[in-house]
């Protein structure tokens, strides 16, 4: 099971609430929920996956797995965020085909780069859980870390290599406890991902949590499904409380074990978090894209478009995007978040959605907005098409850059080569089709009162949105 909620706050502006952390792209071309499916790729070893994700991310999920050339054995969407409890209690009960003994709760935004050692750590765990222990895995700290939650390891659980009972968890430490923990070695990192007997696990949360299998059992079995995606009925599930499996279980139960591991682990929580994981030059520096740095150390530097120049930094975070940019000391990476909640409140774009937007059918990026009008370049895939649509408040002018398009326009339909132009009135019904083999690329420039995305009223739509 590998649940992708999380939206990566810290990580902004790479990361957005519609493009969250799992899919954004971190650490070069492949995400890290990509990452995550290689990881548990070999079919000898793994059933296929059951992904959890909301409603905003199915399509980067799908499109994802597509491209891994993964078949996953369900996607659930979440109607709204519950935590980690309610989702994996609907994974479990999920009706999926020969569903297996053993259920590995994976995070899909953790970077392992020791993927041997974790697949030792899971072979010593398996026999635990199939005995019917609730098995985790605690990574060995090599620093005294205050962003994490940890674990302190027990005695050794019987006749079981490797498996240790849970002590107790600790909450993310201050600095002077962490120092400690470093100390004693007894306490270890928590990793969040978990190996659980599919029945003992929904045996014991119906004891410990009884509220959250009730919930997710209602929206499992009112849930609608199609070929691609089981969405969960909205009202049960939101009727589920809002709680971690750490909290409804793990901290509750007398069978919680936990297995060391030292796999390169980390939970890219942050830019300072990133950078620790990155490739750095010399002088210490994790450069990303069109970078060049004079006289600067210990700083992440990240440009996803034009030329960034660093001259003179000391230790810190740099990251353009073509709409946002940010700079901060690394030492203040946490604070990013409270950045983040701040472009919430006062509802600046720049929160949801990043300049190149994912859409199922290709993607499109911001080029340039002013008082009335916005220019996009538009991208569609070989055989793919917009929904026939219309807009209330404002007026499209296609060009086509490359490819050939295919135009719906009213009772119209017609063909669009490189270097030609459509203009859509305000109002009119309309599709964009990409009929070609290669991909299909259009500047699009809106003229209007109102150039928001949701002015959009959809009839016909391959993707279940009209």
């Amino acid at each position: 099971m590998i649940l992708c909620g999380g939206i990566g706050s810290r990580l902004w502006p790479v990361s957005r609430a519609a493009v969250g952390k799992p899919f954004a792209d971190l650490l070069g071309e492949t995400s890290l929920f990509r990452m995550t499916l290689e990881r548990v790729g070999d079919p000898a070893r793994f059933a296929p996956p059951i992904v959890v994700c909301n409603e905003a991310q199915r399509f980067l999920a799908a499109e994802q797995l597509r491209a891994a050339g993964r078949t996953a054995a369900a996607v659930i969407l979440e109607p709204v965020g519950r935590n980690t409890a309610p989702a994996i209690a609907a994974a479990a009960l999920a009706p999926v085909e020969d569903p297996a003994e053993l259920l590995l709760v994976l995070p899909s935004d953790h970077l392992i780069t020791e993927t041997g050692r974790f697949l030792e750590a899971l072979d010593r765990a398996t026999p635990a859980a199939l005995a019917g222990w609730l098995m985790t895995f605690g990574v060995t700290p090599d620093r005294p870390e205050t962003g994490y939650g940890y674990i302190e390891r027990g005695e050794a659980l019987p006749e079981l290599a490797g498996c240790r009972r849970i002590a107790r968890f600790v909450e993310k430490p201050g600095p002077e406890a962490a120092e400690g923990y470093l100390a004693t070695g007894r306490h270890l990192w928590n990793s969040g991902i978990f190996l659980f007997p599919r029945t003992g696990l929904l045996a014991e949360l119906e004891a410990r949590a009884p509220a959250v299998v009730q919930a997710a059992r209602g929206a499992i079995a009112r849930a609608t499904s199609d070929p691609d995606f089981t969405r969960l009925e909205a009202s049960a599930f939101e009727a589920a409380p809002g709680i971690s499996i750490d909290y409804a279980l793990m901290e509750k139960t007398d069978r919680a074990g936990v297995v060391p591991v030292d796999m390169g682990w980390s939970d890219v929580g942050s830019w300072d978090s990133l950078w620790r994981v990155s490739e750095s030059d010399p002088d210490g520096n994790a450069r990303v894209g069109e970078v060049l740095a004079e006289d600067s150390r210990g700083s992440y530097l990240r440009s996803d478009g034009r030329l960034l120049v660093a001259l003179g930094l000391r230790d810190l975070v740099v990251v353009v995007q073509e709409d946002a940019v940010l700079v901060c000391p690394r030492d203040r990476a946490q604070e990013v978040r409270e950045v983040f909640d701040r472009l919430a409140t006062e509802a600046r774009p720049e929160h949801d959605l990043p300049s190149r937007v994912p859409r199922p059918w290709g993607s499109f990026t911001s080029l340039m907005t002013g008082e009335g009008f916005q220019s996009k370049h538009l991208m569609l895939k070989p055989g793919a098409s917009i929904s026939l649509q219309r807009h209330r408040h404002r007026s499209e002018h296609w060009v086509v850059v490359r490819g050939r398009a295919e135009v719906t326009r009213d009772d119209e339909v017609f063909t669009l080569e490189a270097g030609e132009t459509t203009f859509i009135p305000q109002g009119s019904r309309h599709r964009l089709r990409n009929p070609g083999k290669d991909a299909l690329h259009i500047i699009e420039v809106q003229c209007g009162s109102y150039l928001g995305e949701d002015d959009i009223e959809r009839f016909e739509d391959d993707y279940g949105r009209s």
